[in-house]
């Protein structure tokens, strides 16, 4: 298995740590518009390797992409002062129309994995870009957002978040909904553990959980200025269901022909996910407050990316 990453910064750099580190591919290969970057980010992972794995991390161009399975894309411009989310839409569009020219070149058959924000609506615009079906362009999504729904929900429980079964679904973003009717802990409905072991889910406890959940990014970038461990951890995870085939449920984002009567727009819910990307879709069962929200953030999304100039 042959992993590139475009984009050789904080995530794209804990992408390839956290690949390395687990051994989910046979080589890893950082590009960058920054050269030297990419090359001291691949060093200095190719240092930690030999205490754990035996795989290679290089840096190259776009050239050395050439037979890469996945292509994980964490490039992408900053926002100016004063400039408009679309404004900014429209410059992350260009840098990834050119981007995705040059995979194109050397690795049409890779599956490609977003990570730059805003993710689910450069997820869109990739597919467009691209013209590849719609299940081989996948976005991180709420991979993170729903990592961190488990794991407060685990802590209010006093359980292990390997056995909370909880998603976050749509935009990764302020619209985000969290599935609490359909959260269960092992088989059981998770109001229902939380009565039986004496840690009830109240309005003042829900709350908590939701504001850890939504938060929890501006948190981490008021204390150190951006997040990426997470999000490095998540995409070595959406990786390692790829190169193993293991058609695991993951809510990652992915252009989606119809979500609640909203058109062609890619957003989180639990998707399938095996060798050839996006096997199926699976929609949790939703009450109608979360329906709702969920349209609401599909409609927001759709009317965002339509209004990027492509």
């Amino acid at each position: 298995m042959k992993v590139g990453i475009v984009g050789a910064g904080m995530v794209g750099s804990s992408a390839a740590y956290a690949l390395a580190l687990l051994g989910l591919a046979n080589e890893v290969v950082l590009v960058d518009l920054n050269a030297d970057l990419a090359r001291a980010q691949a060093e200095d992972i190719s240092h930690a390797v030999p205490f754990v794995s035996a795989r290679r991390v290089t840096n190259g161009d776009y050239a050395d992409l050439k037979g890469a399975n996945i292509i994980i894309i964490a490039a992408g411009v900053s926002q100016r002062p004063g400039e408009t989310r679309i404004a900014l839409l429209g410059r992350n569009a260009e840098v990834f129309r050119s981007v995705i020219a040059e995979i194109s070149r050397v690795a049409a058959n890779a599956i490609l994995l977003i990570a730059s924000n805003p993710v689910d609506i450069m997820t869109e615009i990739s597919t467009r870009l691209s013209g590849l079906p719609r299940g081989r362009v996948i976005g991180s999504g709420t991979i993170l957002d729903t990592a961190r729904f488990r794991s407060l929900l685990a802590r209010h429980l006093s359980v292990s978040p390997q056995s909370v079964h909880a998603y976050v679904l749509g935009e990764h973003g302020d619209s985000e909904v969290l599935a609490w009717s359909s959260a269960r802990v092992g088989s059981v409905p998770v109001e229902t553990l939380a009565r039986q072991l004496g840690q009830p889910l109240d309005a003042d406890a829900r709350a908590m959980i939701d504001g850890g959940v939504r938060n929890a990014a501006y948190t981490i970038i008021n204390g150190k200025g951006a997040t990426y461990y997470g999000i490095g951890a998540g995409l070595a995870r959406i990786v390692r269901a790829i190169s193993r085939d293991e058609r695991d449920l993951l809510s990652v984002s992915v252009s989606t022909p119809d979500i609640l009567g909203v058109r062609d727009v890619a957003l989180s819910i639990p998707r399938i996910v095996g060798a050839d990307g996006i096997i199926g879709d699976v929609m949790p069962d939703l009450d109608a407050t979360e329906r709702d929200a969920l349209r609401d953030s599909a409609t927001l999304l759709k009317s965002l990316a339509d209004a990027v100039p492509l």
